[in-house]
């Protein structure tokens, strides 16, 4: 369910309350030095009031806002493959900063692999998201015979990403405790001829490998997928 038009108004609901509180506030101190104890009483209830209506609204926007955060993935790359012969794939791989890389892939399968740095919870509310490098993509063979006897595709991809943190998380893992997990991470689907895919990461760090049209989602669906 997207709560995505709520924040803004649970944000102005809580602005509006702080106002208010705030209104009170003044009132509460001259009402003291008026030395009108029970107006100050009353003034000081209603501040108290609107105080926590405020934190309530901002808490509930800030925890609808990760929630979003939590639900939203992020582009990694469009594979597009064309069949050159039997169990061989001309695959092109763009990502969104415009790059682009074409190779040959023999086999059933592509696999795009990963590396992925994972923020722990509190940061990926505020807004964190997972860092990642595109490692390699590989072919695979679906029957496990021949996926043992023949060696695979394997093609070094090294996207230029910020994952200095990935050596540093590994030389001094106590140094950084917004950073939750860093580990590999892979999407694969069948090639097909024609084939157009879509692959995304989460925010919880896993890669999710879709067809990117319907015309992909009938070849997988027709080739048994």
């Amino acid at each position: 369910m997207d709560f995505s038009f709520l924040i803004p108004l649970l944000y102005a609901s809580a602005v509006i309350a702080t106002l208010i509180a705030l209104a009170q506030a003044f009132a509460v101190r001259r009402h003291w030095r008026a030395q009108r104890r029970f107006a100050c009483a009353y003034r000081g209830a209603w501040f108290a009031v609107f105080l926590l209506l405020a934190i309530l609204l901002a808490g509930m926007g800030l925890a609808l806002r990760g929630y979003a955060l939590l639900s939203a993935e992020a582009p990694v790359a469009t594979v597009q493959a064309r069949q050159l012969g039997s169990q061989w794939f001309g695959v092109r791989v763009d990502f969104p900063d415009g790059t682009h890389r074409s190779v040959d892939l023999h086999g059933d399968e592509w696999q795009l692999d990963a590396r992925v740095i994972k923020w722990a919870p509190h940061a990926v509310a505020l807004g964190a998201k997972p860092l990642f490098r595109v490692d390699r993509l590989s072919g695979r063979y679906r029957d496990a015979t021949q996926a043992g006897a023949t060696l695979p595709t394997v093609v070094a991809l090294d996207a230029d990403s910020v994952v200095d943190l990935w050596q540093l998380k590994q030389n001094f893992p106590h140094w950084l405790p917004w950073l939750d997990a860093d580990y590999g991470s892979a999407a694969f689907l069948p090639l097909v001829d024609g084939g157009n895919y879509a692959v995304t990461i989460s925010p919880l760090g896993g890669l999710v490998a879709r067809p990117a049209d319907a015309a992909t989602a009938e070849k997988l669906k027709a080739s048994s997928w």
